[in-house]
This record gives structure tokens, C-alpha cells and sequence, in this order.
């Protein structure tokens, strides 16, 4: 067996991730400790930089967190042992829908009703990697045996 590895991905490739997905993970730090929510999210692109856009509940923890926060999305595949995740750390900012435009591009179309506090991560850092599984080295070509 060959060892598996991880690569980086480059940052087209996890903003394609990103703009693929609709649920990731988002991390802060609340009195001393960290938590990890899941939420509903959409990458928005505009002409200054990729946002993340989100929406919650007002009063939650999410909608009290600080601004420094980190979102992750991944894909695994137990069987193969392989998988890809996609990190972006940055600000939290909050946002007003001021327009119906706002609110079609920013939507992230929440699974959940009375999310109406929008949310923004304004990434500093965007990296991912890529999990290749271990392979099986055959010493000799599988027809052999057949």
C-alpha cells in the first residue's frame, strides 16, 4: 500500500467548493471556549472579494459572536479514506438588507424560518487541502489470477 497525502487546493478550486455548497461550519470563541455550529450559507462575489452570506435568528449565539470567526466545509469519503475541506477564517459583519436586490444575491435561503438576522464573513484567509487515499500496489497484474 502506498501512503496516502494531502495537497493544497488552490484558491479557484475551494471558491468553486464553496460556491458548490449550501451547508457549512461556522467557529468562534464564546467566554473562553470554542463552538461549532452548523448553518445554511451562500458565497456571494462581488467585484471587491468573495463574501460568505448567512442568516440566523436574532439573539442567537451566532448573531452575538465576535468578529473574528473561521467557516469550513468538507467532503469525506470513509471508504476510500479520502476527502477534500475548504478553510476561510475572517471578519463577521452584520448586515441590513436594504433592497430586494440584497436580499436575492445575499440569500442563503435558509432551511430554517425566522432567520432574519443577516450575517457576512469578509474573508482574510481562504485555503483548503485534499486528502488522497492510500492505494494498493499489486506486485502482480490482477488478469494473472483470472
Amino acid at each position: 500500500m502506498t501512503d496516502g497525502r494531502l495537497e493544497p487546493l488552490s484558491h479557484d478550486t475551494c471558491l468553486r467548493l464553496l460556491r458548490e455548497g449550501t451547508v457549512g461550519r461556522i467557529a468562534f470563541v464564546v467566554d473562553g471556549d470554542p463552538i461549532i455550529l452548523p448553518v445554511n450559507y451562500r458565497l456571494v462575489e462581488p467585484s471587491s472579494g468573495p463574501i460568505l452570506a448567512m442568516r440566523t435568528r436574532p439573539g442567537t449565539v451566532i448573531d452575538h459572536a465576535p468578529n473574528t470567526v473561521a467557516f469550513e466545509i468538507d467532503s469525506i469519503d470513509t471508504v476510500q479514506h479520502q476527502g477534500w475541506s475548504v478553510l476561510v477564517r475572517g471578519e463577521l459583519l452584520h448586515a441590513t438588507p436594504t433592497s430586494a436586490e440584497f436580499r436575492e444575491l445575499y440569500d442563503p435561503e435558509s432551511w430554517v424560518a425566522d432567520r432574519e438576522s443577516w450575517l457576512l464573513i469578509e474573508p482574510s484567509v481562504i485555503s483548503g487541502r485534499e486528502l488522497h487515499g492510500a492505494e494498493s500496489v499489486w506486485p502482480f497484474h490482477p488478469g494473472e489470477y483470472l
